[in-house]
C-alpha cells in the first residue's frame, strides 16, 4: 500500500513561497541538482521517504552524469522515494519541468495492476489538504490523522510515469489509491539511455485528473521502484523547476 502512504505522508517544516517573493519570480527552482556538490549524498531541502511495508529501499545519491550534477537511483526488489516539501501555487506557477534518464523499463509492469505497479522513474506533485474538497466523511478522516500526527495529509497527487508498455497520453488511477492519478509521459525502450526533457501543465492536469480546481501544491517526489514485481532499475533526475503562468 505503498501510493496510500504518499498521500499519508505527513508535512513538516513546510517551505512556503510568499507570494510577494513569488511574483518576482519566473521560475521557481524545486530541484537544483545541477548546483549541488556530488560529494552530498542528497541535496538541501529533499529527504528520504520510505514505507513500512518495504524492507528494502531504492539508493538515491548525487553523483556526477554528463558533465552535472544529478540524482541516481538504484532499486533491487525495492521502494522509496525522495520528497521536498513546499507550497506552491499551482495557478501562479501551473508548469514543471524536469529531465530524466531510465536506463530499462520494467518487464512485468503494469499500470493498472497492484502487482505491476512499478516504474523506473516517475515524480509525484502532492496537493494540500482542503476541506472545501471533500465530503462530511473525508473531513472526519483528514482530522483523525492530524490527531494522531499532527499535520493535514496532502489531499491528492498527479503523478508522471516512464512506464513499461502503455500508451504514452494514458491517464489512469494508481491501482493502490483513487487519490493518485497517473499521466504516462514516457513508455517502453526507445529513449532508454537518453535524456528526455519534460514538461507537463500540473494545473490542467489536476482539473482533468480530478474535476476541479486544485489546492495548493504540498510538495514534489520522485520515484523509483521494483518492489511488487521483484525486478531492477536505474534511473537519473535533472533539474526540477515550475514556471510561472504566461
Amino acid at each position: 500500500m505503498k501510493h496510500a502512504s504518499i498521500i499519508a505522508l505527513c508535512l513538516t517544516a513546510m517551505a512556503t513561497v510568499p507570494t510577494s517573493a513569488a511574483a518576482e519570480r519566473e521560475t521557481l527552482k524545486v530541484g537544483a541538482f545541477s548546483e549541488a556538490s556530488p560529494e552530498k549524498e542528497l541535496p538541501d531541502n529533499w529527504e528520504h521517504f520510505t514505507f513500512d511495508d518495504v524492507p528494502s529501499h531504492t539508493r538515491y545519491r548525487l553523483v556526477e552524469e554528463g558533465g552535472q550534477t544529478v540524482i541516481r537511483a538504484r532499486s533491487d526488489a525495492s521502494a522509496s522515494g525522495l520528497i521536498r516539501e513546499m507550497s506552491i501555487d499551482p495557478k501562479q506557477y501551473p508548469v514543471v519541468r524536469w529531465r530524466w534518464k531510465a536506463e530499462n523499463v520494467i518487464e512485468k509492469g503494469n499500470v493498472h495492476q497492484k502487482k505491476g505497479d512499478d516504474y523506473p522513474a516517475r515524480i509525484y506533485i502532492t496537493f494540500e489538504y482542503d476541506p472545501d474538497h471533500v465530503g462530511f466523511f473525508g473531513k472526519a478522516k483528514y482530522e483523525a490523522v492530524k490527531m494522531v500526527h499532527g499535520e493535514y495529509p496532502p489531499l491528492a497527487a498527479v503523478s508522471y510515469h516512464w512506464a513499461s508498455n502503455t500508451p504514452v497520453g494514458t491517464m489512469v488511477p494508481n491501482p493502490f489509491t483513487k487519490e493518485v492519478m497517473m499521466f504516462v509521459v514516457e513508455s517502453g525502450g526507445e529513449k532508454l539511455g537518453t535524456w528526455v526533457a519534460e514538461e507537463r501543465n500540473v494545473y490542467e492536469d489536476y482539473k482533468t485528473a480530478f474535476g476541479e480546481e486544485p489546492p495548493m501544491i504540498s510538495g514534489v517526489a520522485l520515484m523509483t521502484d521494483t518492489d511488487n514485481t521483484g525486478e531492477t532499475a536505474t534511473a537519473y533526475y535533472g533539474d526540477i523547476r515550475f514556471m510561472g503562468a504566461e
